[in-house]
């Protein structure tokens, strides 16, 4: 066996089954043609109940919010894309990777830029109305 051969297999093995649960979904969903938006609500079913109902809270603000983002799945998350196929923010469960902790995170195609630095994902343990509202505010300016 090569170097080069020998190599791929020490960096493949490197993946948790979690890792390669989601690159699998993410093959699936490049071959699938079904409707984003069934994605998501089939992404949000096979969810625990506590991140499932966090979940299609998300979806609801984020639809609600920026009904110009095209819903779909991105790894076996709900994401939400704009016009160009870009992923412009997303949703990942707390079961995805056994955390303690859901994340909302957005993406370089967010228009979230504010000096040198700036936040791109929050934990989610829940979801208060001032929460609510800052996702809201944070989606309508990712796609202005």
């Amino acid at each position: 066996m090569s170097t080069t051969a020998k190599k791929g297999k020490q960096q493949a093995a490197k993946f948790t089954a979690e890792e390669k649960a989601a690159m699998r979904a993410r093959a699936r969903e490049l071959k699938a043609a079904e409707d984003g938006e069934s994605a998501v609500r089939d992404a949000l079913a096979e969810m625990s109940p506590k991140d499932r109902a966090l979940g299609k809270r998300i979806h609801a603000i984020v639809t609600e919010s920026a009904p110009e983002l095209t819903p779909k799945t991105w790894y076996g998350m709900p994401a939400y894309a704009n016009k160009d196929g870009k992923v412009v923010c997303f949703f990942r469960n707390a079961g995805k990777f056994k955390e303690r902790y859901a994340m909302f995170g957005f993406n370089d195609s967010a228009n979230l830029d504010e000096g040198s630095m700036w936040p791109i994902a929050y934990a989610l343990t829940e979801l208060t109305a001032a929460d609510e509202a800052k996702i809201r505010k944070l989606v309508k300016r990712a796609v202005s």
